[in-house]
């Protein structure tokens, strides 16, 4: 992934990194907004590091773009954890905004009632809808939305009923995304701005997902009869069924991996879900393998600095 071996963590980001730390310990409850199209990609792995133990509400947003049978699969996987509570919003929030509230609820019962407070802060990844939630939790605007990512830059205390006080932080991205799967599904799903991207790898690691999970999908959005078997051989036939084509009768693999990104984040193709648990697993294993790489690569610098060293100092005796 040329562009997207991801590193992006502007100032703000930074700072709200360390203002979380700080103020991690006053919280009762954690409310990770996840994209319940990548549960596992858009999961910041910040949380599980300073959650310290606290009971964390995992909301699978934009629910309505995502295959309802793997958000299920992936609620009941998320809720094996302990103290781990998992629910799934889609576009009507407003009907199932009450749930949070209860939930904060029933995961600090000591904090219900006269002259008490429940601290809940939330977090999520950019463009994840975190605050389009929040405004629906408060029941007026309170929070800034746009599609572009990292549009709330500063924390917020936001009053909301049944004495819960709802803690906003900017939405995060981690220092490094180390897992290159994960890289391209957040650039696929619109974490990542686009400059940040090649559009065409990106589309390329989609359609080779997609012919594997949602073939059929695949066939009735770009009339497509029968499948070719690789993303590269699919970009080029859906690029011509759509019209991309370029001087010389080129097909304009760009324009059409342009617009199946887009299609997939509009959720025209269909309602998909770019991850599994099982892929979270092997993903997990693999990435592990390859930090224990990168440490193993750096302790051997360090022992070859200090033989050099040693022999330096050997030599002007």
């Amino acid at each position: 992934m040329s562009r997207a071996g991801i590193q992006w963590f502007p100032g703000h980001m930074n700072k709200a990194r360390n203002e979380i730390k700080e103020i991690m310990p006053q919280m009762d409850v954690i409310i990770e907004v996840l994209d319940a199209r990548i549960p596992y990609s858009s999961e910041n792995p910040m949380v599980a590091t300073l959650r310290e133990g606290k009971p964390v509400i995992k909301i699978l947003n934009k629910a309505d773009l995502a295959d309802p049978k793997m958000t299920q699969i992936w609620k009941d996987y998320f809720e094996q954890e302990n103290g781990v509570k998992a629910i799934s919003f889609g576009h009507d929030k407003a009907a199932e905004v009450h749930r949070i509230n209860e939930l904060c609820k029933k995961l600090v019962p000591h904090k219900v009632g006269a002259d008490k407070q429940i601290k809940a802060m939330i977090m999520g990844i950019p463009n994840v809808g975190k605050s389009t939630l929040i405004n629906v939790l408060a029941g007026r605007i309170v929070a800034k939305t746009g599609n572009e990512p990292a549009v709330t830059k500063a924390q917020q205390r936001i009053k909301l009923e049944d004495g819960i006080m709802l803690y906003d932080t900017p939405g995060m991205l981690w220092p490094k995304v180390e897992n290159e799967n994960s890289g391209y599904r957040l650039g696929a799903t619109g974490a990542i701005r686009d400059t940040a991207l090649e559009y065409e790898e990106v589309a390329s690691y989609t359609a080779e997902y997609l012919l594997r999970a949602y073939p059929e999908l695949l066939k009735a959005r770009y009339k497509i009869a029968e499948l070719p078997e690789s993303d590269w051989e699919f970009v080029e036939m859906a690029g011509k069924k759509r019209g991309c084509i370029r001087g010389g009768n080129q097909i304009d693999t760009y324009k059409m991996s342009e617009i199946l990104i887009n299609e997939l984040r509009d959720g025209i193709i269909g309602r998909i879900t770019m991850e599994t648990p099982q892929m979270r697993e092997e993903e997990e294993v693999m990435v592990a393998g390859l930090r224990a790489a990168a440490e193993a690569k750096k302790a051997a610098k360090e022992e070859e600095k200090l033989q050099r060293r040693a022999r330096a100092r050997k030599n002007r005796r």
